[in-house]
């Protein structure tokens, strides 16, 4: 297996273990991101309660399944999405690193690869993953806010109820048997084949790729990320090497937890407001409520959510997203760290059997 490979069977792996311990703080934020608060409305309506309650709350109404929903296709978009980036990640890495060499023997640069390296590495493998999986995603957005959109439908149809009952229209018991229908219709989650039959019925094929121009300008989140994160490394890698006559050799699980942590902070906070537009063009319109909130594509969304909503709206939620991100990213990194360091022990240990024998 070469090392592209392996690294790419970690990170899917690591992925995987993230996504399912942190999927829960995934669901809420994204609900938080698609939920459309006017200006008009103070902070404390926009924000609604804490992350925590909000969790409580949907165990309370949805159970686990509303925390949980869209979780397969998640994890198959993890797998696919980790496994696809630290490929090509590792491919362009490998390249970089030839050319830092070749450039070292022609009396330019120490040999080492640079900045601006790092983050055209970085941003050529988000590219490709972004591309190849962004339908995954969509389906994903549209079963964790399924729910929140079917209550906002809900919602409208007892407002034109009560509008028709103001105009006489409906009168007694024949509109409380109207609202009582309209009670007892409880949403349920749904599955992965009605998300995309949905999106088809909405949008044809292209629906599958709604979201993509934010989300292909935020190929530089990972960018950053990976940026911090192989520049910390580097630095305390020759850290330990100076200190090495201390028994100092390696980086251990909780500093690379750490260094990932710090990296995904970084990243997390320069780039949420394009995740905000990418989750609100990717989740079903009916959340917007009335035409104002609802959006045709990126810069419609961008427009309307600054005229409507002013600079926090671009903020929805982030707390949390910072929480989740930052916590899966350090449990992802700890994870496909010790994978590829088991499968290179393994590899070196079936290496020298061979040469036993």
């Amino acid at each position: 297996m070469s090392n592209a490979i392996a690294n790419g069977v970690a990170g899917a792996g690591a992925g995987i273990v993230a996504q399912i311990i942190t999927y829960p703080l995934q669901t809420v934020n994204t609900r938080q991101q698609t939920e459309r608060i006017a200006r008009s409305k103070p902070p404390a309506a926009a924000s609604g309660t804490g992350t925590l309650l909000q969790i409580l709350h949907v165990l309370r109404t949805e159970g686990w399944g509303g925390l949980y929903s869209g979780l397969k296709p998640s994890l198959f978009g993890t797998a696919a999405s980790q496994g696809i980036y630290y490929y090509f990640y590792q491919l362009f890495k490998n390249k970089a690193e030839v050319i830092a060499r070749a450039r070292k023997q022609n009396g330019r640069g120490d040999g080492t690869v640079g900045m601006f390296s790092w983050l055209l590495v970085a941003a050529l493998a988000g590219s490709l993953n972004v591309l190849l999986t962004n339908p995954i995603w969509v389906l994903v957005t549209r079963m964790q806010t399924h729910i929140q959109a079917e209550r906002k439908i809900a919602e409208s149809k007892r407002e034109a109820l009560l509008r028709e009952a103001s105009e006489s229209s409906l009168i007694g018991s024949r509109l409380q048997d109207k609202l009582a229908e309209l009670d007892s219709t409880k949403p349920h989650p749904y599955g992965t084949i009605h998300a995309a039959r949905e999106v088809y019925a909405e949008a044809g094929i292209r629906g599958f790729w709604k979201g993509i121009i934010p989300t292909l300008i935020m190929v530089c989140n990972p960018s950053i990320q990976f940026t911090i994160y192989e520049s910390s490394l580097k630095r305390l890698k020759e850290k330990r090497a100076a200190n090495n006559k201390h028994g100092l050799k390696n980086v251990t699980a909780l500093e690379v937890f750490a260094l990932g942590a710090l990296a995904k902070l970084g990243a997390t906070v320069t780039t949420y407001p394009l995740l905000v537009v990418k989750s609100r063009l990717q989740a079903k319109q009916e959340i917007g409520g009335n035409i104002s909130l609802r959006y045709s594509g990126t810069v419609d969304a961008i427009i309307k959510m600054m005229r409507y909503e002013g600079l926090r709206g671009f903020y929805q939620g982030m707390s949390t997203k910072i929480v989740q991100s930052v916590f899966a990213a350090s449990v992802l990194f700890m994870v496909k760290e010790e994978l590829v360091k088991a499968y290179m022990f393994l590899n070196h240990k079936m290496l020298n059997k061979l040469i036993m024998y």
